[in-house]
C-alpha cells in the first residue's frame, strides 16, 4: 500500500453518486495505461470512500448499484480507469516536460530554415521556445499547440514547414527491408516493383526528415539507394 500521506485522490461521479480512493498518482495512470500493476500496489487504503477528505465511505448498496459489486479492488478498478486522478506538482512537471520534447521533435521533423533548406537542430528550437516564453499545456495534442509556437518561434528563428517530394530507387537486394523504412518515414505516392526486384517510389516527406530517410537508406543499402528529389 501507498502511504497516505502522499496519495492523492481518484474521482468517479456516475449517477448522481460520488466514489473517490486514496492512491499513488504515478502508479494509477500506468495502470490507466494498461500497465499490469496490483491494486495493492495502487491504492493508499482498501476503502472506497464517498468523501475521501472527511473520512466518509459509499455504502455496499451504492456500490452495487452502481458497479454491480461491493468488492473494494473491483470498484477501485472501475475509479482508476474511468474516474479523474489528482494529478500531483511533480508528475504535472514531467507531463510538461515529454510535451515539450514532442513539440520540438514534431518541429525539428518538419521544419526547416527557409535560408538552407535544413532543419534546425533540438536544442535551437528550445532556445527560441524558452525565449520566446512559450506556455506548454500537457493535455493538449502536439498537433494543435505547434501552429500557435510556430508564430512565436518565427521573430526569433527562420522556421517554415515544407514538404518535399522524392523519388527513390532501392536495389533488389534491399527493396523489401527499403520499403519498409520508407513506409515509416513519407507518403507513398506510387510504388512500382521492377523484374529485377528492385522498388521505384514516389514519396511525399516532411523536409524535416529528409536527411534521415537518406541516411537510413545509404546505412541499409550501404550506398546503392538512388534518391531524386522531385518537388520542394
Amino acid at each position: 500500500m501507498v502511504d497516505v500521506e502522499k496519495a492523492v485522490i481518484g474521482r468517479y461521479r456516475i449517477e448522481g453518486e460520488n466514489f473517490e480512493i486514496l492512491l499513488d498518482c504515478e502508479k494509477a495512470l500506468e495502470l490507466r495505461a494498461g500497465k499490469e500493476i496490483s491494486m495493492d500496489d495502487v491504492l493508499a487504503a482498501p476503502q472506497i470512500f464517498s468523501d475521501a477528505k472527511k473520512g466518509l465511505l459509499a455504502s455496499e448498496s451504492q456500490m452495487k448499484n452502481v458497479f454491480g459489486t461491493a468488492d473494494s479492488y473491483e470498484v477501485a478498478m472501475e475509479i482508476v480507469k474511468k474516474g479523474e486522478i489528482q494529478v500531483t506538482a511533480e508528475h504535472r512537471k514531467k507531463m510538461v516536460e515529454q510535451k515539450k520534447r514532442q513539440i520540438i521533435d514534431y518541429i525539428a521533423r518538419n521544419g526547416v530554415d527557409p535560408k538552407t533548406g535544413y532543419p534546425h537542430p533540438h536544442k535551437r528550437i528550445e532556445l527560441a521556445m524558452d525565449e520566446a516564453k512559450v506556455h506548454i499545456d500537457e493535455y493538449k495534442k502536439t498537433e494543435l499547440q505547434v501552429q500557435e509556437i510556430m508564430k512565436m518561434l518565427r521573430p526569433i528563428i527562420p522556421i517554415s514547414f515544407e514538404k518535399k517530394e522524392i523519388a527513390v530507387r532501392i536495389p533488389a537486394s534491399y527493396a523489401a527491408k527499403g520499403y519498409s523504412v520508407v513506409q515509416g518515414f513519407a507518403a507513398v505516392k506510387q510504388q512500382d516493383w521492377q523484374n529485377d526486384g528492385s522498388v521505384v517510389c514516389v514519396l511525399e516527406l516532411p523536409a524535416g526528415m529528409v536527411n534521415d530517410l537518406f541516411d537510413k537508406l545509404n546505412n541499409l543499402t550501404h550506398g546503392e539507394v538512388e534518391t531524386k528529389i522531385l518537388k520542394g
